[in-house]
């Protein structure tokens, strides 16, 4: 395995996603590039040693010199939202610092392919495809894969289920404007509704009961509940991005909600946001539209149109 990874940004998503990244392996070499050098060779030095306990991989602060021959390089770099503080708020500083990472990285590893962390990772998806010429397909949001994890984990919380045999999306602004998917949400191929009545009808299981928008709120509401307890959120971000990673380096496509430019998806053209893709090898390779109904295309337009009406307000 040669498989290379270069993170701009070594603070706490950045070095979690590293160090995240080493434990479950797909990985074999992680430069860590950081404007604060020093911070950037400690986090480096501190997953080093853990790596006989873990896997054999190379960890080391380099320049953007050193990410060459990257496959993937991972942006976390920008403003930490603050408590109160929304994703959006975050934007003119967050795109000119992307402004000038872009250039000196895509200098170097032109070939690679770019997934952006950093808030609001959306807007800055799109602006990365537009001031660098990185095709499309090689430049993919983090987006709403940490909302569906949150989705999913409260899900199974509700219906006392194994987290992994749910399905369900939160589609569109990974903020918000982004909205669950329940048209085609499901608990190993049976519907949400279906499941319910199955299982309680027979005794099996004690559901909780629960409404919609409490689970939507529940999903919005987590990250600032997290940054206001602790200060910033980085678990579920870093398990998401390995997450990518590993179905990347799978070499077999898998199917993600991530972030990428759209272009005619439930009439939306022109702006970053998710919906489910198909990942591999070489990036996004197509994405998906599943059949919604129609107060759910309305939200994804809706969507769409909040993080037009964001990128019309900026300089890029």
């Amino acid at each position: 395995m040669n498989n290379k990874i270069t993170i701009i940004g070594a603070g706490s998503v950045g070095a979690t996603i590293a160090y995240t990244l080493v434990a479950n392996g797909p990985v074999s070499e992680i430069v860590l590039i950081d404007i604060n050098e020093a911070k950037a060779t400690a986090e480096a030095l501190d997953i080093r040693q853990a790596t006989p306990f873990l896997t054999s991989a190379k960890v080391y602060e380099g320049t953007y010199e050193d990410a060459v021959g990257s496959d993937i390089v991972i942006i976390t770099s920008g403003v930490g939202r603050k408590p109160g503080q929304s994703r959006i708020d975050l934007t003119q500083t967050n795109v000119n610092i992307l402004k000038s990472i872009a250039p000196k990285i895509v200098e170097y590893v032109p070939d690679a392919i770019y997934l952006l962390v950093a808030n609001p990772v959306d807007v800055l998806t799109y602006v990365f495809c537009k001031i660098t010429g990185v095709p499309e397909n090689r430049v993919i949001g983090s987006g709403t894969s940490l909302d569906t994890i949150r989705l999913r984990t409260r899900l199974s919380e509700l219906y006392a289920v194994n987290q992994k045999q749910v399905h369900a999306y939160v589609l569109g602004e990974h903020g918000d404007s982004s909205f669950v998917a329940w048209s085609t949400a499901d608990i190993s191929g049976i519907h949400l509704t279906d499941y319910e009545k199955s299982v309680t009808e027979k005794g099996a299981l004690n559901i909780t009961p629960y409404t919609r928008e409490e689970v939507e709120e529940y999903v919005k509401k987590s990250g600032g509940k997290i940054i206001a307890g602790k200060g910033a959120t980085f678990y579920g971000i870093a398990a998401s991005v390995c997450h990518l990673v590993k179905n990347i380096y799978s070499g077999a496509d898998t199917v993600a909600t991530v972030s990428t430019v759209m272009h005619g998806e439930y009439g939306v053209e022109d702006v970053a946001l998710s919906t489910l893709c198909v990942l591999g090898t070489k990036g996004v390779k197509t994405t998906l539209t599943p059949k919604l109904t129609d107060e759910e295309v309305a939200k994804f337009q809706h969507s769409a149109q909040v993080l037009k009406d964001v990128i019309a307000q900026i300089e890029i």
